[in-house]
């Protein structure tokens, strides 16, 4: 009994168990059915609208009926209904209605007032989530806007997803009209517009359903564009700097700033450091300046791909009875590349280069020029190393190069000659001057300066010659008003260098130059004085007359402050790259097993010539008549060693040599293909073996010392087939009584079967004429 009325309990207790789940099953149904109700008629909601708005805007695109304005203002009312700051007409769904406010949110309201605030972000997710949920089309990458330079190629790129293919089709505005652009059928459209352009791109898909980018702009600012870096990725660069002023009380003060950027930067302007915050816009103005607005602006300039700072521009109040001076130019920074070619395999060798390039590299140093000078290049070496010396150039750089060697003009151009010209050469053996200041302009410096001691004499051209009839391959310079030619001699005139009772040699020019060029006046006048003292020289009088072109329209002269302010990003890469050429060895104290104590140092004589050098430092109290050699691997040659060399040009080259047991000279760093390494031998007695001498070595890994960084010379060239040599034994005439004898430099463009056909004895060149003088 007992069991049966158990049984019975225990049934009824599951069939209650049973109807609660089936009722709690039943509740989850309908709440679950409520609410894919109302998702479903707010799907419905925002596709209608949706709908509408592409329908008419699909309208517009074809019917042509609407101006630009009506349809830009027409997708950016989608866009600004999109980000809540249009009211949106109320739409029901289910017991609520959607609407959208003034403020950040939107509002889920009920028949009772009663209202839940959700995100736009949340929403625009839930807006993209029915999209995907209907198979609809989103875009994910919209186009981005940008402001380049006229002709600039921009890759326009819109990225949608969608069920199934995808087409695309941009547009543009043109002539009150909106049209297809041609070929405009991919996701990517690569545009190289000549002025400003508007774009737009419809997405559609198999199922006859399309949405709309929006509208973008891509800005075209009439700049030039070579400051531009190869890959740039859109960061704001700026191209339209602030020029310092000086106004009187009251007047007008308008600072301007431009830059290029993808997408369109946003400017933000300080004062003394501190940020205007009503200023940003590209241009300031103040329309009635005072004392406060005095001091110094500076422009911020950024987007997402990084920031750019213009340089700075001092405004100065001026009272009325003090005079408007305009301010003094300034460079962002200085750079100066100096070559010197003497030692020539198939030409007469040259004395001065040497003494003119170092000297004038000192000088240069003290007006905080960045010094690169080079001795003995190639054709090959000397196109490298100006690629270099141009990348250090940018905008607002002061920029000078300076050539000493052998050289010609022909048709209206002229040429280096490379140490490894052959005779007879012609234009392709050589290094064209008005291409180098060609492409020196090109990177928009603010002063160009070329200084060209060297011969102008005519060469006819060689009909066989291409290179030498195709002149015009090298076109005019733009009128920017910043070159300045400085010739040692007259068009189909020599050049001359002088040799002391001392055997010091200079070039007569260099000589004039470097007396003034430390003077704080126009680049041009310095070139006039030397111009005048030369003239007045004996030596050369109705010889060599300076000329002096120049196309300046500015006071610059080479004593000019540094300002780097707005251009730090560029000036930190410039002294990366200048640094490489630079770089000396790290000193260091060698310890040997018989206790000698040895310290290796370095110094640069030229950016190619290393000095080594080594001291004992102790001798370990066991070696006696302890003496230090020297050694490279590989071998490198001192070029400047030989009977002929002075005195006084060694003590010039090895002034740092006092005190020291051991120098060597390593020259042309440039063709080294392996790390350098230094072989420091220590010769000593040891008191308990006799006399006997005994020998310890070790080898210092110097790696790329100087221009060695740079490579100049790349693996496989002719320069680095053949090691350093020393020209020096070339030289077969004696100098010692020829006491302020000039010798040209010019190197006769003819084959002289008396002086240069080959011999058992070696290639000697003939000894410099002096009997024209």
């Amino acid at each position: 009994m007992y069991g049966g009325l158990f049984f019975l309990s225990l049934s009824l207790s599951l069939s209650l168990s049973l109807s609660l789940s089936l009722s709690l099953s039943f509740s989850l149904c309908l709440s679950l059915s409520l609410f894919l109700s109302f998702s479903l008629s707010l799907f419905l909601s925002l596709s209608l609208s949706l709908s509408h708005t592409h329908t008419h805007t699909h309208a517009y695109t074809h019917t042509h009926t609407h101006t630009h304005t009506h349809m830009h203002t027409h997708l950016e009312h989608t866009a600004k209904c999109t980000h809540s700051v249009v009211m949106l007409t109320q739409v029901h769904v289910s017991s609520f209605c959607l609407s959208a406010g003034h403020g950040a949110d939107l509002m889920l309201e009920s028949p009772r007032r009663n209202t839940m605030s959700v995100d736009v972000p949340s929403y625009l997710a839930y807006e993209e989530l029915l999209n995907r949920m209907k198979g609809g089309i989103v875009i994910v990458g919209p186009p981005v806007p940008a402001i380049v330079p006229p002709n600039y190629p921009v890759t326009l790129k819109i990225r949608a997803e969608g069920s199934g293919s995808l087409f695309y089709q941009w547009f543009t505005f043109k002539n009150a009209e909106i049209i297809e652009v041609p070929n405009g059928t991919e996701a990517d459209l690569v545009v190289c517009p000549r002025k400003s352009q508007s774009f737009v791109c419809r997405v559609s898909d198999q199922h006859l359903q399309f949405v709309f980018s929006d509208w973008i702009k891509v800005d075209v600012l009439d700049c030039p564009s070579s400051g531009l870096p190869v890959n740039w990725d859109g960061a704001p660069h700026i191209v339209i700097h602030l020029e310092s002023q000086k106004v009187r009380p009251g007047k007008r003060v308008t600072l301007s700033c431009a830059a290029f950027g993808m997408p369109p930067p946003n400017y933000q302007w300080y004062q003394n450091g501190r940020v205007l915050d009503d200023q940003t816009t590209k241009v300031l103005q103040i329309e009635k300046a005072s004392a406060e607005h005095a001091g110094s602006y500076l422009c911020c300039v950024t987007n997402v791909n990084g920031e750019s700072w213009t340089e700075a521009a001092e405004i100065e109040i001026v009272t009325p009875d003090q005079p408007c001076v305009p301010p003094r130019p300034t460079a962002t920074d200085k750079v100066a590349l100096l070559i010197g070619n003497l030692n020539y395999a198939h030409h007469p060798p040259l004395m001065a280069p040497t003494t003119d390039v170092y000297e004038l590299a000192q000088h240069l140093r003290q007006l905080e020029f960045r010094v690169v000078s080079l001795l003995d290049l190639s054709k090959e070496e000397m196109n490298s190393a100006i690629e270099k010396f141009l990348q250090l150039l940018d905008k607002g750089v002061y920029g000078l190069f300076y050539y000493a060697g052998h050289g010609y003009e022909q048709s209206g151009r002229n040429y280096m000659v490379p140490i490894d010209a052959p005779r007879p050469y012609s234009t392709v053996n050589c290094v064209c001057v008005q291409r180098v200041m060609k492409r020196m302009q090109e990177r928009h410096t603010a002063l160009n300066v070329i200084l060209l001691d060297t011969c102008r004499k005519w060469y006819g051209v060689d009909q066989r010659d291409r290179h030498a009839l195709n002149v015009s391959e090298v076109m005019p310079l733009a009128p920017l008003g910043n070159t300045v030619y400085g010739y040692a001699t007259c068009e189909d005139a020599e050049a001359y260098e002088v040799q002391d009772a001392k055997g010091k040699s200079t070039g007569i020019f260099t000589k004039y130059l470097n007396r003034h060029i430390l003077q704080p006046q126009k680049v041009t006048h310095i070139l006039e004085q030397v111009s005048e003292d030369l003239g007045r020289d004996p030596l050369v009088k109705g010889k060599q007359v300076c000329e002096v072109k120049h196309t300046l329209k500015e006071p610059r002269a080479l004593t000019d402050p540094v300002r780097t302010a707005g251009h730090t990003c560029e000036v930190r890469v410039r002294d990366s790259c200048w640094r490489r050429a630079n770089v000396l060895p790290k000193r260091e104290l060698m310890v040997f097993p018989s206790g000698v104590k040895v310290e290796l140092s370095f110094s640069a004589l030229f950016s190619n010539v290393l000095a080594v050098f080594a001291t004992v430092k102790d001798t370990g109290g066991k070696a006696q008549d302890c003496a230090v050699t020297l050694e490279s691997t590989p071998r490198l040659e001192d070029i400047f060693s030989g009977p002929n060399r002075s005195e006084d040009l060694d003590s010039l080259l090895m002034s740092q040599a006092d005190n020291t047991d051991s120098n060597i000279r390593l020259c042309c760093l440039q063709r080294l293909q392996k790390p350098l390494e230094i072989k420091v031998s220590v010769h000593y007695s040891n008191g308990a073996e006799g006399r006997r001498r005994l020998t310890e070595s070790r080898l210092v890994d110097v790696g790329m010392p100087l221009v060695a960084a740079w490579s100049l010379t790349p693996p496989g060239a002719s320069g680095a087939k053949r090691a350093p040599q020393s020209y020096s034994s070339r030289l077969v005439h004696s100098v010692a009584n020829l006491s302020l004898r000039p010798h040209t430099r010019k190197a006769e463009n003819r084959v002289d079967s008396r002086m240069w056909l080959p011999s058992s004895s070696g290639n000697q060149p003939e000894e410099n004429d002096e009997s024209d003088l």
